[in-house]
């Protein structure tokens, strides 16, 4: 029996196939193109929020790190023979040491390069063990690595070739000072000084490492790098070493708890300045950054898979339904009821498997644009990428599903159950009254685009598939630029990502020293374009025994971050939290949390609202975040805790300023930058005042244009895939009307209403499209949008631009008649006389 069936379905595959292919290629096409842009988006949001650990394990990366010596305290930068013991410590499988120079740094001739408001200058480093060339290896993104055996050629990050004014090719001439002379009490630097030596350097390339790839702004501020050669560092290290600390990787079973013990005991004590630091906060808050990323792609691709499945089970459908007046036939002359099902199904369900094979070369040939983000850039591997995971389940899902489908609709279609008609009656026969009223070419258009056109099934076209591929690729690609709009939007709108601001006024480096509280105020008071201003610290507090960074300022101020709940701190017993926090406290807004401060003090707090917190202060990963930390009232903490640094004269870290409306914002910088050369000259000589900075980014939308170019990429693959199954559905058309063609030739049609009444039915898919797509396209961004921001612990604030969903509407129509040129002509060269000859 089955052999049987699939000797029939075999032969009338071959038999039907010059008639049916076309609608075979459609089916195909569409699942390919539609199947594999969701295969790709899954595929890439995977990528994306795995492209971080990816990179770093790419790096042969150390486990953890502390310092062993450093100037200020243990009186030289580095030893050999506290080196050699260092490296054997028990425990300790791979030990890489690294020299700082940055204390005794001053590069000549740059005097004249604006510094950059708040960055502190680079640190300089250099290792004798492969640090930054084998270990724990920097990124190359502009230029070549540096040649570890030439002395005069350097390295640096972005930023710190910023700050100088340099860039690849740039040279240099750089004086070191030994250790004696910068720890002199009369040390003043270049050209009072004489330096130990003067090196010429050539700048080679521009380098990223790991805790600057996904960073924020105000972490590139305090982060930059600058990287000698082992073959300097070896002529270097001796004599003018600043500090020095080790790079290791634990043997197996080691704990890392006792190897820094052990480590301690060989090297001098430098308490709290030792510490130990691992990629681990790094890994985290580069992964937090980018998972917002990855879930809007995912989403993407989810939405563009159901879309797959829709309309592929409805090409499915209509090519089995098109069968049906050949299975009556069949059926009148005695076959089984199963070989009247699997009548014509072979070509479907190969059109099926064909497509999800294809859909598989589409999602492969697509995966060089993942990852997203920040990562890109310095990715390990950006070419093609093969995720066997989705790309397998991606592939049975489509080829079961919609296999399944068929198979359905081929048993209800079968002539024993009673539904096959010869003729489809016109079922709306009100609304084809309407289109009559049209020009003749229209309405015969219009009746075909919609699925009008009385006759047999066969003699009908997939319509209701191309249909639902106008509105999807019309929706995509309005959802599309919607995210996109509202993107750019939180971009250039900084009170939605927390800086409720205009500027800050930064103590130090980065916000970390203390500004002169009475004579900043005295300036910040009366000074024109000031409208309000908050002085806030950069503290961190234990919340319910969870370690939480803090932006602590006075209750009440006038300046505060942006509010998601709630309202700002009125008292000193109240807290805000960023969303994440409050996630992780397993708090809500009018609960209580415990606040363990200095000395043990255990102060209950009542959480009064939700913020967006600002990207300013704290210290690396472990600072402030847009959805991380918390608002606390100044006065819960000592003087020394707000005084960390131990500035002469204590005060706030920052200065959060508000401008008068209207002020000219380059007068404003200039009336500020002048407040900060007064601070300047009074303040601690080794302290300067950081500067006045605008808005600094996080590191969720630092790097964004990546966010938005990816899925308009995405969606303009898919509306080409929707593009091409109207041409074919076009096509498919213009064969299976052959004869209607002839018809109204014969009653007096000119060649150009011929090919002007398949413009009107490319054109009123097309419209249906818009009138569909748009409004979908609309919410469906928004709710992505939506996802989005709450994901980052933006204020949402979706944007719709009016003015390119208009122009993709007028797209829509004009691709639409560009597809049905081809057909057009084809429709036009109808030969009447053959046709109905036949007939």
């Amino acid at each position: 029996m089955i052999g049987a069936i699939a000797r029939e379905s075999s032969y009338r595959f071959r038999a039907t196939l010059g008639g049916r292919w076309a609608g075979y290629v459609t089916l195909i096409v569409l699942t390919a193109l539609v199947a594999g842009v969701a295969l790709a988006a899954v595929a890439g949001a995977r990528r994306t929020q795995s492209s971080f650990p990816d990179y770093v394990a790419s790096t042969n990366p150390s486990q953890l790190g502390t310092f062993t010596e450093f100037t200020p305290i243990s009186g030289t930068g580095y030893s050999a023979k506290v080196d050699a013991a260092v490296h054997r410590v028990h425990g300790a499988a791979r030990v890489v040491t690294v020299i700082g120079f940055n204390g005794t740094l001053q590069a000549l001739g740059t005097s004249n390069v604006p510094r950059v408001p708040g960055q502190a200058p680079p640190a300089v480093e250099g290792s004798t063990d492969g640090e930054y060339f084998s270990s724990d290896r920097v990124s190359v993104v502009q230029g070549r690595r540096a040649d570890p055996g030439r002395p005069d050629e350097l390295m640096m990050s972005p930023g710190a070739a910023t700050a100088f004014g340099l860039h690849v090719g740039s040279t240099l001439r750089v004086a070191f000072f030994t250790t004696a002379q910068v720890t002199s009490p009369t040390f003043v630097g270049y050209p009072t000084d004489t330096p130990h030596t003067v090196v010429p350097f050539t700048l080679v390339g521009l380098i990223e490492y790991a805790p600057q790839v996904v960073a924020d702004d105000n972490a590139a501020l305090s982060d930059q790098l600058a990287v000698l050669t082992p073959a300097l560092t070896r002529e270097l290290e001796e004599c003018c070493a600043y500090y020095s600390y080790v790079q290791l990787r634990l043997a197996q079973g080691a704990r890392p708890a006792a190897v820094v013990s052990a480590i301690g005991k060989v090297t001098p004590d430098l308490g709290p300045a030792a510490g130990v630091q691992t990629l681990t906060p790094v890994v985290a808050k580069a992964e937090r950054a980018i998972r917002p990323e990855a879930i809007a792609i995912g989403i993407f691709g989810l939405i563009a898979a159901l879309a797959a499945l829709i309309i592929g089970g409805q090409v499915s459908s209509r090519l089995i339904r098109r069968n049906e007046q050949d299975a009556h036939i069949v059926r009148a002359l005695g076959a089984a009821p199963a070989m009247v099902m699997a009548d014509g199904l072979l070509g479907v369900l190969a059109s099926i498997v064909a497509g999800a094979l294809l859909a598989v070369a589409v999602a492969v040939a697509l995966s060089p644009l993942a990852p997203l983000g920040p990562v890109r850039p310095v990715y390990p591997d950006r070419g093609v990428s093969f995720d066997w995971t989705v790309l397998g389940f991606g592939f049975l899902l489509f080829a079961v599903a919609l296999s399944a489908l068929a198979l359905v609709q081929a048993a209800r279609s079968a002539p024993h159950r009673g539904r096959t008609r010869l003729l489809d009656p016109d079922r709306t026969r009100r609304w084809a009254r309407a289109a009559a009223t049209l020009p003749p070419s229209a309405a015969l258009g219009i009746r075909s685009a919609l699925g009008w056109s009385s006759g047999a099934g066969r003699a009908t076209a997939p319509v209701r598939s191309a249909l639902l591929g106008a509105v999807l690729a019309v929706g995509v690609i309005v959802a599309s630029v919607t995210f996109g709009s509202s993107l750019s939007t939180l971009v250039s709108q900084p009170p939605l990502y927390g800086w409720n601001w205009d500027y800050a006024l930064l103590a130090g480096y980065a916000g970390q020293e203390d500004l002169p509280a009475a004579q900043t105020a005295s300036l910040l008071d009366h000074d024109r374009v000031v409208a309000q201003w908050a002085g806030v610290s950069f503290e961190s507090a234990a919340l319910d025994g969870h370690d939480v960074p803090v932006l602590a300022m006075r209750p009440g101020a006038g300046v505060t971050p942006s509010m998601l709940s709630g309202h700002p701190l009125a008292s000193a017993s109240q807290l805000v939290l960023g969303p994440a926090t409050m996630s992780s406290l397993h708090a809500h807004v009018g609960g209580t949390v415990t606040a363990q401060l200095d000395g043990g003090r255990r102060v209950p707090l009542h959480i009064v609202g939700t913020a967006t917190l600002p990207t300013v202060g704290g210290n690396g990963p472990v600072g402030l975040e847009m959805g991380s930390g918390a608002v606390m009232a100044t006065s819960l903490f000592s003087a020394s805790d707000l005084n960390q640094q131990g500035s002469p004269i204590g005060g706030p870290m920052a200065a959060l300023i508000r401008l008068r409306p209207g002020v000219d914002r380059a007068a404003a910088v200039r009336s500020l930058d002048h407040i900060t050369a007064v601070l300047d000259r009074t303040s601690d000589p080794d302290a300067p005042v950081g500067g006045v900075v605008a808005a600094l980014r996080p590191a969720e939308i630092a790097d964004y244009r990546t966010v938005s170019t990816t899925p308009a990429v995405l969606a303009t693959v898919l509306a080409a895939g929707a593009l091409g199954a109207l041409a074919l559905t076009l096509v498919a058309s213009v064969r299976q009307r052959r004869r209607e063609f002839a018809v109204v030739r014969a009653l007096g049609f000119t060649r150009r209403q011929l090919a002007a009444s398949v413009a009107w039915q490319s054109s009123a898919a097309a419209v249906v499209g818009v009138v569909l797509g748009v409004p979908i396209g609309i919410a469906l961004g928004r709710w992505l949008w939506t996802l989005f921001a709450d994901g980052i612990a933006a204020v949402p604030h979706p944007t719709v631009p009016v003015g390119t969903v208009a122009l993709v509407a007028l797209g829509a129509l004009a691709f639409a008649n560009l597809v049905a040129l081809l057909p057009g002509r084809l429709a036009a060269r109808t030969r009447t006389s053959v046709l109905l000859r036949a007939e």
